[in-house]
């Protein structure tokens, strides 16, 4: 999908809500539990019922990986079901590779080109070699970590070295590498004072935005100071839409969620 594609799909929406897919076997419905794949069963009853709010889905790996090749192959089915019913929709394998080069080479071909992901997200901190891998991919889209959400981000994302802020510098270099046309960012919500500075740096760049609702991420605030003329934005939220209800109404309780969200994002794009 290009860019193009989804700045259109926002419009037609009034939405750049992404939808998180972070399946704990422990929270969903204890009814699915009986399916044959109720990890699948899960996220297509919220597919279902939320893809008419939504811009994006991003199923976050480790939780398909914590159940070995079972959840493999239900983030398989999940990709294909989006890829076959909503492939206007634009979907985010969040795994956050990031190795030398010949390894990031096959992550990419394991995302871009087996599970016909549109965008995958990854750390920079192993540097150029290990991300233009990923940039490589033609209408593929490489997002990296930026600026996250997490209490440790001040660890080493914010600490100066040289004068400037660690996670400047990502931004700055970043735009250097090849094909980094290709390059959406990481800026969590919680972050939102960053966002201003971040701008000046990548005017033009999707932002992936984890952290609003149930991590306390602002969206006005956001959007005040993230939005750029095209939107720019994909603000995520995984559990506070799909963990709404955990009996027989789960779907119902995440498309009121959703629909809520996609309603406070289209007054916003007024």
């Amino acid at each position: 999908m290009t860019a193009s594609q989804l700045i259109s799909e926002i419009k037609k929406k009034q939405s750049f809500l992404c939808i998180g897919l972070d399946v704990d076997l422990n929270k969903i419905p204890k009814h699915l539990l009986e399916e044959d794949d109720p990890i699948f069963a899960f996220n297509k009853a919220i597919i279902d019922a939320t893809h008419h709010f939504c811009v994006a889905y991003k199923p976050n790996t480790a939780f398909y990986e914590a159940y070995g090749i079972k959840g493999w192959q239900a983030l398989e089915k999940t990709i294909n079901y989006l890829n076959e019913k909503h492939p206007e929709i634009f979907t985010i394998a969040d795994a956050k590779r990031g190795d030398i080069g010949n390894t990031s080479s096959m992550y990419a071909k394991a995302f871009f080109e087996d599970l016909a992901f549109d965008s995958v997200t990854v750390a920079p901190y192993m540097g150029k070699d290990s991300v233009e891998p990923f940039l490589a991919f033609e209408n593929k889209h490489t997002i990296l970590l930026a600026l996250t959400s997490n209490q440790g981000a001040f660890d080493f994302q914010t600490k100066t070295v040289e004068n400037k802020e660690l996670y400047i510098q990502v931004l700055e270099t970043s735009k250097t590498w090849k094909n980094s046309k290709n390059l959406m960012y990481v800026v969590g919500a919680t972050k939102a004072e960053y966002l201003r500075d971040i701008r000046e740096i990548i005017p033009n760049s999707f932002l992936l935005v984890p952290g609003v609702g149930a991590q306390g991420g602002n969206l006005q605030e956001v959007c005040k100071y993230g939005m750029n003329d095209s939107v720019g934005l994909l603000i995520n939220s995984s559990r506070g839409i799909i963990y709404a209800s955990d009996n027989d109404d789960f779907a119902e309780a995440a498309m009121k969620k959703a629909s809520q969200l996609q309603s406070e994002m289209s007054a916003l794009l007024i």
